[in-house]
């Protein structure tokens, strides 16, 4: 009923109902990057009280990265079957139950439980999923914007809480310095279940950016588990599939798997302080807001082709450029805003690009697939770069693989076929 009433008063100041979906959306994806967020602020403060390896604690990151990843596509059919309501409140719990079991672990194995296989879990069933989701059944206008907008919360906010995070485990400890997050995921899911609904249809509206009301489609009955795999099955013959797998594997490469979890250790090791790197991640983050916003902009109206192209070779240039930044405040704040603007400026064009291969609803549980590779890559950054720390006593040989990849990853973006092509119903 609250839903009812608010699209009514939306209705009579000239507002899509679709807008307060995005608003919502925002909301769950902020409070959950900024729960996990936070724990790449905690890596060294959890090694000084346990003395435990950094393969150990960026394991236990990786395996939830991993499942993040793995558990997207799945979500997106757990989307259709149960819908977004039910889906959220139970991703939001696991969340919430996984950082606050780490608050009183004591041994790896706990660690890995609760930073590592609840949380992984958690937010694998939303993901960029639901972002997707969302702006494919309320969007056919603007989608690309809206996508922009909900994908540039979800990494925006992996980032901007990390200086909150790393005063607050300086001031009060680490375990406080999770509680913020566990409050905002709270105040989501309740939002999110009074006020969410599946398809416009349910409050007889149409999407926004058509004229006439579609009735929505009846939620699949088969297994969730059946579809995802059905849907890869399918997918897995056409090229664009591929494709998009690969480069969006060295995205997350690239991305959360080693900037997020590595950069400030990386940056302690080169003498700056823990506080100050988190200072720069939150300017990646404030860039990262604008360049993707434009980025879904910019998505619907360019060729999405060559928007990855560029988008990963200055990613891989900036990253190439990093050890050369001789980690001053100003070398890495130039290095926060050309990296920043495309942090995860790749996800509107590979989105579009998706949806118009694949349709408005088989979409979504393809860029499930899509976002695993995503994953995969940053589960192997993750791990591998904290090995090779361990190892070479290092970090640098990862970041240069990883800028090396990227440039490998923007020649790939320009051989995927135009989007008409790709529609083809078979290859």
């Amino acid at each position: 009923m609250l839903a009812d009433r608010l699209a009514q008063t939306l209705a009579r100041r000239g507002i899509h109902y679709g807008w307060a979906m995005v608003a919502l959306t925002f909301l769950v994806s902020l409070a959950s990057a900024g729960a996990l967020g936070v724990l790449g602020a905690l890596l060294l403060p959890v090694q000084r009280e346990f003395g435990w390896e950094t393969a150990t604690i960026s394991g236990a990151l990786a395996l939830r990265l991993l499942l993040f990843g793995l558990t997207a596509p799945f979500a997106a059919a757990i989307l259709q079957r149960y819908g977004l309501r039910r889906t959220v409140a139970a991703a939001l719990s696991l969340v919430i139950l996984g950082c606050g079991l780490s608050i009183g672990m004591r041994a790896p194995w706990q660690l890995w439980l609760s930073w590592g296989l609840l949380t992984g879990l958690g937010t694998g069933m939303t993901a960029l999923v639901l972002g997707a989701t969302v702006a494919n059944r309320w969007f056919t206008a603007r989608r690309g914007l809206v996508m922009g907008i909900l994908t540039a919360t979800n990494a925006t906010g992996q980032l901007v809480f990390l200086p909150l995070g790393a005063w607050l485990a300086q001031a009060a400890g680490w375990r406080v310095a999770i509680l913020p997050g566990l409050a905002a995921c709270l105040l989501a899911a309740l939002l999110f279940w009074l006020l969410a609904r599946d398809h416009p249809a349910e409050l007889g509206l149409p999407a926004y950016g058509e004229t006439a009301a579609a009735p929505p489609p009846r939620p699949p009955a088969g297994n969730p588990v059946r579809t995802a795999f059905a849907t890869l099955a399918d997918a897995a013959g056409t090229r664009i599939f591929w494709i998009l797998f690969v480069t969006f594997a060295i995205c997350g490469l690239s991305t959360n798997g080693l900037i997020q979890t590595h950069f400030i250790p990386l940056c302690s090791d080169f003498g700056m302080a823990e506080v100050e790197a988190a200072s720069v991640l939150a300017l990646i983050g404030a860039f990262d807001f604008v360049g993707t916003v434009a980025s879904g902009w910019l998505s619907d109206r360019y060729d999405n082709r060559k928007l990855l192209f560029w988008y990963y070779g200055l990613r891989g240039l900036s990253l190439l450029f990093l050890p050369s930044s001789s980690f001053t405040l100003f070398g890495l704040s130039l290095f926060a805003v050309f990296y920043g603007l495309d942090w995860v400026a790749t996800v509107p064009p590979t989105v579009k690009l998706a949806g118009q291969a694949f349709g408005r609803e088989k979409a979504p549980l393809v860029f499930g697939w899509i976002f695993t590779a995503h994953q995969l890559g940053a589960a192997t950054a993750a791990f591998g770069a904290g090995l090779a720390r361990d190892s070479l006593a290092s970090y640098l040989p990862a970041f240069y693989l990883a800028g090396l990849a990227c440039l490998l990853a923007a020649l790939l973006a320009l051989t995927a076929r135009r989007p008409q092509q790709a529609a083809a119903p078979a290859e």
